[in-house]
């Protein structure tokens, strides 16, 4: 320790600092942490004190020299701007640099400190301190990644999760929900629209019967087209909608907050899509239609029992039609 006094009081007196500018803390602490000290004077950014921690930063004696002479301009730039802001403040400023040399990066804490001039003047010299933060950065880094790594490895298994339940409540052919869904959507539907006073739609659908070449083909072209009309009733509905299939030919859609019009504009659209398109096996376009029936709570029914064979009871006329046609239940009028 005396030595490292005598060393203080040395610089202080060779700079012209203030008694207490710089004391024996400031060079115990340098050796404590194995960090580089430098002071610099201001006007030029030149060295005129370092410590051998410093010079082997450097790579060679750093007196004398500025941070031009053994950094890049880009670097030295940065280090001249940090110095300048902290030679106008009264307390230690601390700033963050990465120093690239040589093919190496390594990144530094600068703790800088405006050293008090002797005469009260304004001061000359400016006290650095360099801490070595490379391999904290680089833990902390690998920390970083560990965790987006774990982050998405929980989002991968909590999306299998939620596929692996949604593939058991749908249909493996068509892709959509099945009865026992179809039956809790709707009655979560009649209670909310109960509740809140809102109308919503049920439409019954069902698959006309398939012409005899398409059923000559065999069960692939079944398959080809219980596929194709899946597509189109998934792709026809909402994310707060439900389309399900009830049975082997019988599918229901529940459409959520909408009126008995806009549905049936909504179906008479599908109608016209299942009738266009075009399902092909081994070079031959199969075809179908559908019947649709739709119905809507409260207008043509006030209970879940009601809606059920409003909707059914339209699907059986638009098949008593021909197939391939939307049919509308009929409201009720209550007397008052």
């Amino acid at each position: 320790m005396p030595a490292r006094v005598d060393n203080a009081r040395a610089l202080t007196a060779s700079l012209g600092l203030a008694p207490q500018a710089l004391g024996a803390l400031v060079f115990t602490l340098a050796d404590r942490l194995d960090a580089p000290l430098a002071i610099k004077e201001i006007a030029s950014g030149r060295y005129v004190y370092a410590n051998s921690r410093m010079d082997t930063l450097v790579g060679r004696t750093a007196d004398g020299l500025t941070d031009e002479d053994w950094l890049d301009p880009g670097q030295a730039a940065t280090l001249r701007t940090a110095d300048q802001s902290a030679m106008v403040q009264t307390l230690p400023q601390v700033s963050e640099h990465r120093i690239e040399r040589k093919g190496g990066r390594r990144e530094f804490s600068v703790t800088r400190q405006a050293l008090a001039a002797q005469d009260g003047g304004a001061p000359r010299y400016l006290c650095c301190l360099w801490l070595d933060q490379t391999t904290q950065r680089q833990h902390e880094t690998q920390l970083q990644l560990a965790l987006q790594q774990l982050e998405q490895q929980q989002q991968a298994s909590e999306a299998f999760r939620r596929e692996m339940q949604d593939q058991g409540l749908r249909d493996t052919v068509t892709g959509l929900y099945q009865r026992a869904h179809f039956d809790d959507q709707l009655r979560r539907e009649v209670d909310l629209s109960s509740r809140e006073h809102r109308e919503f739609a049920l439409v019954s659908v069902a698959l006309d019967p398939l012409a005899d070449d398409v059923k000559a083909a065999g069960p692939e072209a079944r398959q080809r087209v219980l596929e194709a009309l899946g597509r189109l009733l998934r792709s026809n509905t909402r994310a707060m909608d439900a389309s399900c299939r009830l049975e082997e030919d019988l599918f229901a859609v529940l459409l959520s907050g909408v009126g008995l019009a806009t549905a049936h504009a909504r179906m008479e659209g599908l109608r016209r899509q299942c009738a266009t398109q075009i399902v092909m096996l081994n070079g031959r376009d199969l075809g179908f239609t559908v019947s649709m029936g739709v119905a809507s709570f409260p207008h043509t029914a006030h209970t879940q029992e009601e809606l059920l064979n409003a909707a059914d009871a339209a699907l059986a006329e638009a098949r008593r039609r021909g197939g391939n046609h939307v049919t509308l239940a009929s409201i009720r009028f209550e007397m008052s």
